[in-house]
C-alpha cells in the first residue's frame, strides 16, 4: 500500500516538474532559398576588415546597392556606393552593373561596368575606391570603353592578383579577355597588350584558384528574360591563369566547351552570374548568384549554394538552386 501510494506520488512530481519546464527553442540550422526576395542581379562578395560580409549588386536598386551580413544568411541593405551626385558618367544613361569589389593596398576598390542595352562599343569598365566597404565611393572614371580597347561589349569585369601582379578579366559573349593593371589598380598597365582567355558563350567571369588549379566559372545563355531566362552556371580548369581552360574531357573554353555547375529547376531558372567563393569556419565553400524566382519573377533574386569539390572539380547538389539547405557555419 505504501509504495503504491509513494509510486503515485512520484509520477505527479514528475509530471508537475515536466509542465514546468523552460521551453528551449531549437536555433536555426537550415536556410531557404532565395536568401534576399528581391531584385539583387551579379554579387560580388567580400569580408570585410571589420568582420562583417558586404556584398554588392547591379543596380536594379539605384547606384549600387550594398547589403551587410554577419553569417551569408541574414542580410541587412545599409546603403549605396554612390548617390545621384557621386555615381560614374562616362556613359550616358548608362546604368551600373556586374560590380567586383576588392581590398588592394588598403583600400576597397570596386570596378564596375557601365552600358546601356545595345551600346556594344560605347560601353566600358571603371574603377571606384572607398576607405570604408560600406563606402562612400569615390569615382576614379573608366578604365577602358569597347571602342577604346577593341572588344565589344566590355563589361563584367573580375581582377585577380598573381604573382605579384594585378589582372582584370572581362567579357560578353564577345570573347573573354584579360589584361595586367597597374600597381595601384586604377589603371591599365602601360603598354598592356589584351589576351583572349576563352571563347564567345561567356559573360560574368570569375577565376577561382584551389590546389594548384584555376576554375574559371561563367555563365552562358539569357539573363534577363524572365521566366524565359536561359542562364546557367558552368566552370573549366587550368593550370596556368590565363588557360587553356578545358572540361572533363580535355576540350577548350576558348570552343565553348565547359562543365555545367547550376542549372534550372521546377522553383528557379536563369541561374548565373555567380560571386566569390567563401569559406565558413568549417571549410565549407559557398556561392552566391542569381536566378528569376517561378514564385515572384520579378527581378533576378539571390541565391546561395554549397560547393563541394570531387576530383578537382566543384559541385552543387543536383546541379541546380537548393530549396533548403543546412546553413553555413560561422
Amino acid at each position: 500500500m505504501f509504495r503504491s501510494i509513494y509510486s503515485s506520488l512520484l509520477i505527479l512530481l514528475l509530471v508537475s516538474c515536466k509542465s514546468n519546464e523552460t521551453v528551449v527553442t531549437e536555433p536555426i540550422i537550415t536556410y531557404k532559398n532565395p536568401v534576399v526576395n528581391y531584385s539583387l542581379p551579379d554579387p560580388t562578395i567580400i569580408k570585410a576588415n571589420d568582420g562583417y560580409f558586404y556584398l554588392y549588386a547591379t543596380e536594379d536598386i539605384r547606384n549600387t546597392p550594398i547589403h551587410k551580413s554577419k553569417n551569408l544568411i541574414d542580410w541587412e541593405l545599409i546603403g549605396t556606393a554612390f548617390t545621384n551626385e557621386t555615381r560614374p558618367t562616362f556613359e550616358a544613361r548608362g546604368g551600373l552593373w556586374a560590380p567586383d569589389i576588392n581590398y588592394i593596398n588598403g583600400k576597397y576598390v570596386l570596378y564596375y561596368s557601365m552600358s546601356v542595352w545595345g551600346g556594344e562599343w560605347t560601353c566600358g569598365i571603371g574603377v571606384a575606391t572607398s576607405d570604408k566597404p560600406e563606402g562612400p565611393f569615390t569615382d576614379h572614371g573608366k578604365l577602358f570603353r569597347s571602342n577604346e580597347i577593341a572588344v565589344q561589349n566590355s563589361i563584367d569585369q573580375f581582377y585577380i592578383e598573381e604573382n605579384g601582379k594585378k589582372y582584370l578579366f572581362w567579357g560578353s559573349f564577345r570573347g573573354i579577355y584579360a589584361v595586367e593593371l597597374s600597381d595601384d589598380g586604377l589603371s591599365l598597365k602601360p603598354d598592356a597588350e589584351k589576351r583572349q582567355i576563352a571563347g564567345t558563350a561567356y559573360e560574368g567571369v570569375y577565376v577561382h584558384k584551389r590546389d594548384g588549379y584555376y576554375y574559371m566559372f561563367a555563365s552562358v545563355g539569357t539573363c534577363c528574360e524572365g521566366l524565359n531566362s536561359t542562364y546557367t552556371t558552368v566552370v573549366g580548369r587550368s593550370d596556368n591563369l590565363f588557360g587553356p581552360y578545358l572540361d572533363k574531357e580535355g576540350r577548350s573554353m576558348m570552343d565553348n566547351h565547359h562543365e555545367i555547375l547550376i542549372q534550372k529547376n521546377t522553383k528557379f531558372v536563369g541561374t548565373g552570374h555567380n560571386s566569390e567563393i567563401v569559406s565558413d569556419k568549417k571549410g565549407q565553400d559557398w556561392i552566391f548568384y542569381h536566378g528569376v524566382s517561378v514564385d515572384n519573377p520579378k527581378g533576378r533574386v539571390l541565391l546561395l549554394d554549397k560547393i563541394t569539390w570531387k576530383n578537382n572539380w566543384p559541385e552543387v547538389k543536383g546541379q541546380n538552386p537548393s530549396l533548403e539547405s543546412d546553413i553555413p557555419v560561422f
